[in-house]
């Protein structure tokens, strides 16, 4: 204080700086000096809202705290056509996070762990008179304060295929349930607003509750009571206005499109904003989780059902003359069973992996792993009766092409919902085309690189069999190099996406391709173009004979060089997307 009264003299009208005595004409300016003075005086000894906030609650009898915020919660509870919903008041948040510690605290949350957060939004700036910058065209700076928006249409809820959430038909409130929860993660992924947070520790998903039991007891929730500038309050809302509003995009500035979900939570405010409100964090590119094995079991079904479609396709070209070969059944239900117990790797809770099939009615994911679970048992008999018992196949002219097409139906049906999965939850780098021709693609380029490599060892194994009838080296390996260069070039043409004007989020998965995810880049095309292209390219050029060492060595080179370029593309399909989430802060 003492370097403002020496700062505030001077300029307000005490001693001249020559030591002369004051005037009459700097006798008021000296007493408004003091004035002021004494104004900071009082200022600082004056509390802030947390200091003020603070003191009210440890004067108070703790029974009748819940008295202070009964402004902030519902008179009434919610009746036909409403439930309860966050509003926040944006012209109260300050960002002292004050909501995010009590949320905290009083939910138990681990170090790292979140159930609200406190973001930032920027704007403005332009001239008086502009186009976002308002009547004063001053900068603006907003805070906002983040939590789940227990919406009429819950992503997480619909997404879940162990039926773990549950919106309570009255108060409208989305709850997870830990206990049937098997931490597959898909509601993560389907959440445009990343709300619900996965504990590795734990195994499950964990989320906000809009403190459901207090709220039934008449008290506020932790974010509620804390907030010291009383920005956050429960409200009964209408589900008819939210639809409106979402139909309107009427929602906050910066945070995903609400159509999709129909969050409840009001953002009010009485002033203006700018048109140009961003996130602090809108330039900001992260990738994120890789999946592995997700990733691992995406891959090897598609190349389980591809091996299976190749085998079924060269057989009908053969006249249905020629049967199953015992080598490339064997590959390709090995390749499946690895990817089903590679898909258990990523539940924080496998043990409970039964529980898979519970939200079939409207989970992708369930109907995904009901799809191949009917195409596990289908290929084994199909494999198994191919080296067991080979006479069935002799005896019958129609038992291997049913047989084999069932598998491959079963099969290509569980790529499909394996597609919806990622389709449905709308992100961009995942969206209807772009992954179907991903997956599809896998499944043809595999499908053909391992039919390269079991053609080949079968004639090697059995030199006096000739596969399909004849020998088809040289036309597989001229379709799989067509294929995987297909695919390679459809994948580079997410480069062009680098000249968009507007940071768009395509823009943001090719910048992550060039920059943090360079590595993992490089390796899917140098991997791709030498496993897919360039040998299989030399192969048919140099067309040796099924049965001689070159072409072993060659296709077993292919094969397992796409096998890892498909791999490293599957890794960036995971983390070079872009999470939707609400905005965040400058540093996040």
């Amino acid at each position: 204080m003492s370097a403002s009264v020496q700062y505030a003299l001077p300029i307000l009208g005490g001693p001249s700086a020559q030591g002369g005595p004051p005037d009459e004409l700097s006798a008021a300016p000296a007493e408004q000096g003091i004035d002021l003075i004494a104004a900071l005086l009082a200022q600082q000894a004056d509390l802030t809202a947390v200091e003020r906030f603070s003191q009210q609650h440890a004067e108070a009898d703790r029974p009748g705290q819940s008295r202070y915020y009964q402004s902030l919660l519902p008179a009434t509870a919610p009746g036909p056509g409403q439930q309860y919903g966050f509003e926040v008041d944006l012209d109260r948040c300050s960002g002292c996070k004050a909501c995010v510690t009590a949320c905290h605290s009083l939910n138990g949350l681990d170090d790292g762990e979140a159930w609200r957060e406190v973001g930032l939004l920027h704007g403005g700036g332009q001239a008086a008179g502009g186009s976002s910058g308002g009547a004063s065209g001053l900068p603006v700076l907003q805070h906002v304060t983040t939590a789940c928006h227990h919406c009429l249409e819950p992503a997480c809820l619909n997404a879940c295929p162990v039926d773990a959430y549950e919106k309570d038909p009255v108060t409208g409130i989305v709850r997870h349930l830990d206990d049937q929860c098997f931490g597959c993660q898909y509601c993560t992924l389907a959440c445009p607003y990343d709300v619900p947070k996965y504990h590795a520790g734990k195994g499950i998903v964990r989320k906000c509750d809009m403190c459901a039991d207090r709220l039934a007891d008449g008290e506020a929730p932790a974010c509620v009571q804390a907030c010291p500038h009383e920005a956050i309050a429960i409200r009964v809302v209408d589900r008819d206005s939210v639809i409106e509003h979402a139909e309107a995009n009427a929602f906050l500035p910066g945070a995903p499109n609400p159509d999709y979900t129909l969050p409840t939570t009001v953002y009010k405010t009485n002033r203006v904003l700018p048109r140009n409100l961003l996130p602090a964090d809108y330039y900001n590119v992260r990738k994120e989780h890789g999946h592995w094995p997700l990733a691992i079991m995406l891959v090897l079904t598609q190349l389980s059902v591809g091996a299976f479609l190749v085998e079924l396709i060269l057989r009908g070209a053969a006249g249905g003359r020629a049967l199953p070969d015992p080598v490339h059944a064997f590959f390709s239900l090995a390749w499946g069973l690895l990817a089903l117990q590679a898909s258990t790797l990523h539940l924080g809770r496998p043990h409970l992996a039964f529980r898979a099939a519970i939200g079939f009615k409207h989970s992708w994911l369930s109907r995904e792993i009901v799809a191949f679970g009917l195409f596990a048992p289908l290929a084994m008999l199909y494999a198994g009766l191919t080296w067991w018992r080979p006479e069935f196949y002799e005896r019958s002219e129609w038992l291997p092409q049913t047989l084999g097409w069932a598998v491959v139906g079963a099969g290509l049906l569980g790529v499909f919902c394996s597609t919806m999965i990622y389709v449905v939850v709308r992100r961009e780098f995942w969206n209807g085309p772009r992954t179907t021709l991903r997956f599809l693609g896998t499944t043809v380029v595999l499908g053909l690189a391992v039919t390269l490599l079991t053609g080949t060892l079968s004639a090697n194994l059995f030199p006096n069999a000739a596969a399909y009838g004849h020998d088809l080296t040289r036309p597989l390996a001229i379709a799989l190099a067509a294929a995987a260069a297909c695919k390679l070039i459809y994948e580079v043409a997410v480069f062009q996406n680098l000249r968009d004007l507007q940071f768009t989020a395509m823009r943001r998965t090719a910048v992550l391709m060039t920059t943090v995810l360079r590595g993992p880049t490089l390796t899917r095309f140098v991997l791709g173009t030498l496993g897919g292209v360039v040998i299989p390219a030399l192969l048919a050029v140099g067309d040796p004979a099924a049965n001689s060492p070159a072409a072993l060595y060659a296709a077993a080179a292919a094969f397992l060089l796409t096998l890892g370029g498909e791999l490293a593309e599957r890794y960036l399909f995971f983390s070079a997307v872009v999470r939707q989430k609400m905005p965040g802060g400058m540093t996040v």
